[in-house]
């Protein structure tokens, strides 16, 4: 019976257990009547929950029982003592029955129980509450009946309550974790042939009931000092003592199936973690060896263009970003894989490293794979992008050939046909960057093996493969048919600057040739003094004359040249209604001047030698000198000469130029007029010698 079930019956106070023990050392049952009709079943049933308590060998002492009739009737005294032969006839010794002064009749109450005695098996007595002190020592007795006896019901009620429902409850766990625990190493035992369902939460929390179990041993034991406080001192109930090793043998129990029962919770956890682990694992392997690889192997192919690769790009990391999650979990686990590993239990070391390897592995190889992957679409995208680069070099040097050439000047065609070279040369840098992209390309994709994407990739990679040989033999071809086309253009560019050469060249020979004739006509005046000095002038005069002749003839082969280029060019020469009349007009009047020059100095010696023979005194030859003709001829020249200085040049074209300036000429005019008036005088002394000798 628990007090729980009768607590609104034992809350009545009906009867108690005061700890108080009788002079036998028995326990004093006390059972307070009061004035109202007292329940004698409840009273039975608070009697028998009572008696329960003791231990059997408080039991064997007996008990004292005291009824407190002062505040009630006899005949329910009377019914109480006799109920105490039904109730407990074995364990009561003694009963006092605390009458009321001067109340009931003495006689007929002694004679009544002093009747019943054999019968009823126990000593009755009569007593006032003031001679209780006779039987029971008054430490013994509650302060109702004079005593020192401190006793609270409701405390006592209260513990009574705590006590039984800590002695359930923990008798109930340690029931449940008995089971558990032995069904655990049962489990353990069998845990790979079946599977064993049992429940590993007990129906109460465990920390609780031991918490509940210590405050009740600590106040228990606390009961057992007495006036540690300084206040009345009393001895503990006997259940109170009776409880105590009960407690702590339960608690006791309790602790080490507590201690089982964590144990076995932790293997358990350390299981259900490992079991947890095993499926996570297993989800991040079949899901990257399955939707994952799918992906992968869905995606082999390189673009044929910038944006076709960026596009296989962006759905690459697309995947990479599905990946990324899973990879999380990887990593999540690892760490989760290692501390279990760190715990060092021998048990679980294989499995955890076994179903760490094999994540390790597979996550490994799926992220080489696209590593591998993203590696391949950006070297792809690279050779695309240098591709496309080239092509548009290409396109330009091509659109630059196919515009025909017309420069202004050599100096032009200069700067073109270095923007030309330049743009040659980028377009064969180009080239080679784009041979060397396509050949790490081609490195990669034939080091892609089967275990890439888990298939034969044979077919796609030849596509690959055709495609990057096809786009690097295409700007093979486009580069050689630009070069074919620059050479072409090359060759008209030299000779166009050929030409333009010949030109600047041929209009230099006719300046030089103005500048000739220029100096013929202003420098080249003087006749010389005498016929040795006129010769060495003539002979100076051919000589200028050959330069000049050099001169035209040179700008004459430049024409020429400018005319075989430009049938190569398939052009008009400017310089054939140009430079060319230049040349001839310059070169007529040059000779014209020269011609007149060379008359006037062939004039010059004839008329000095003539002059030297007759001024000469020469004996030898005296019929010349006196040969009157030559004095003739020797005026008639000088007259023609004088007359031939004042007389200009003319040129075709009907315009004049005078040799020299008035000056120079009159200079020239004076001197040969010097030599004719020596040369008269001399005719004179050979016409009349006398004249000379007179003179003299």
């Amino acid at each position: 019976m628990e007090a729980s079930v009768i607590l609104p019956i034992l809350k009545k106070k009906l009867a108690f257990l005061s700890g108080g023990k009788d002079r036998r050392s028995g326990l004093i049952l006390t059972i307070p009547l009061c004035l109202e009709q007292t329940n004698m079943d409840e009273l039975s049933v608070t009697l028998d929950y009572l008696l329960s308590i003791p231990s059997e060998k408080c039991k064997a002492r007996g008990f004292t029982v005291i009824v407190d009739g002062r505040k009630s009737q006899w005949n329910v005294v009377k019914t109480v003592v006799v109920m105490l032969q039904n109730v407990v006839p074995a364990e009561v010794s003694l009963v006092c029955v605390v009458k009321p002064d001067e109340f009931w009749d003495k006689k007929v109450t002694h004679f009544c129980f002093w009747k019943e005695k054999d019968r009823l098996g126990f000593e009755v007595i009569l007593v006032s509450a003031n001679k209780l002190t006779r039987y029971i020592e008054p430490c013994q007795l509650t302060e109702d009946f004079g005593g020192s006896l401190t006793y609270d019901h409701m405390d006592w009620l209260n513990k009574r309550l705590v006590f039984e429902k800590f002695t359930k409850e923990s008798t109930s766990l340690l029931d449940e974790l008995a089971l558990i625990n032995n069904g655990s190493d049962k489990g353990n035992q069998q845990e790979k042939e079946r599977s064993v369902d049992l429940n590993f939460l007990p129906s109460v929390d465990p920390e609780t009931v031991l918490q509940t179990g210590h405050e009740l041993l600590s106040e228990l034991q606390q009961r057992r000092f007495n006036g540690s406080d300084g206040g009345v001192s009393w001895s503990p109930m006997d259940d109170e003592l009776l409880a105590q090793p009960q407690v702590m043998k339960l608690l006791d129990s309790l602790r080490e199936q507590y201690t089982r029962y964590q144990e076995v919770c932790r293997q358990r956890s350390k299981r259900t973690q490992l079991e947890e682990i095993q499926q996570k694992v297993m989800q991040v392997v079949n899901w990257l060896e399955g939707p994952g690889s799918e992906q992968l192997r869905a995606q082999w192919g390189i673009g044929d263009s910038i944006r076709a690769s960026q596009a296989l790009q962006q759905k690459h990391e697309e995947i990479e970003s599905q990946h990324s999650e899973w990879f999380a979990v990887y990593v999540e686990l690892n760490q989760q894989i290692a501390a279990l590993l760190n715990a060092g239990d021998e048990e679980d070391l294989v499995e955890l490293k076994s179903l760490q390897q094999q994540l390790s592995d597979v996550c490994y190889r799926q992220a080489s794979q696209l590593e591998f992957r993203q590696n391949l679409l950006q070297a792809a995208l690279e050779f695309h992008g240098v591709a496309q680069d080239l092509s548009q070099q290409l396109d330009g040097l091509l659109g630059m050939l196919c515009v025909d050439v017309a420069p202004a000047d050599g100096a032009s065609i200069q700067q073109t046909l270095k923007l030309l070279e330049e743009k040659l040369k980028s377009v064969d840098v180009g080239l080679q960057g784009l041979r060397e992209k396509g050949r790490g390309l081609l490195d990669q994709i034939s080091n892609q093996a089967s275990w890439a994407y888990g298939k034969d990739v044979t077919i796609e990679n030849k596509e690959n493969v055709d495609h990057i040989q096809g786009v690097m033999e295409d700007m093979q071809l486009r580069k050689q048919r630009c070069e074919d086309m620059v050479d072409v253009r090359r060759l008209k560019m030299l000779q166009m600057v050929q030409l333009f050469k010949c030109e600047e060249d041929a209009a230099q020979a006719v300046e030089w040739l103005s500048e000739l004739l220029d100096a013929l006509l202003k420098t080249h005046i003087r006749l010389g003094d005498d016929a040795q000095e006129t010769k060495v002038l003539l002979e100076k005069h051919r000589k200028f004359v050959d330069v000049a002749q050099s001169t035209y003839d040179y700008g004459r082969q430049l024409l020429q040249a400018t005319v075989v280029l430009c049938q190569s060019l398939r052009c008009t020469s400017r310089s054939s209604g140009d430079t060319l009349p230049r040349l001839n007009r310059v070169w007529k009047q040059f000779t014209i001047a020269s011609e007149e020059r060379v008359h006037r100095l062939e004039m010059a010696i004839a008329f000095h030698s003539n002059t030297e023979k007759i001024l000469q005194d020469c004996p030898e030859e005296p019929e010349a000198i006196n040969d009157e003709e030559q004095f003739d001829e020797i005026e008639a020249v000088g007259k023609s000469l004088l007359d031939r200085l004042t007389v200009p040049v003319v040129y075709p074209d009907g315009t004049e130029q005078y040799f020299g300036s008035p000056s120079d000429m009159a200079s020239t005019a004076e001197h040969i007029r010097d030599r004719m008036k020596l040369v008269n005088l001399k005719r004179q002394q050979l016409r009349h010698p006398e004249m000379v000798t007179t003179e003299s």
